[in-house]
């Protein structure tokens, strides 16, 4: 199940990183802002997004230990979206050790040096 999370959320990183590029060098987000934030569903996608984002959120809140990691995740979530939380989840799964599953990548590492 590891294995195949790992590759499943890499790949869908490298999706959500090329849509966005892809995106951005099409039209700007910016110069489009005053015309997408009239649209109804607009506001209630991006409610809806970042409401995900505090849930997944506290779950950093959980796991890291140091302030500055808690404050730098805030940051990566809340301006790369989806890219800054895979990329989250992809950083926990591949510092699992082997025979490590699901509930070790739920928990705080109590012994990591990198939180």
């Amino acid at each position: 199940m590891i294995t195949f999370l790992k590759i499943f959320l890499s790949a869908v990183w490298v999706f959500m990183v090329y849509m966005v590029v892809a995106t951005s060098l099409e039209s700007s987000l910016f110069k489009e802002w005053d015309y997408l934030g009239a649209i109804p569903w607009m506001r209630a996608t991006l409610w809806d997004f970042y409401a995900n984002i505090l849930v997944i959120y506290l779950w950093v809140l959980y796991k890291e230990k140091h302030m500055a990691m808690k404050l730098l995740w805030l940051v990566l979530f809340f301006t790369l979206g989806s890219i800054g939380s895979i990329g989250y989840v992809l950083i926990a799964l591949f510092r699992l050790k082997e025979g490590e599953g699901i509930a070790e990548l739920l928990q705080p590492d109590v012994n990591s040096k990198h939180t």
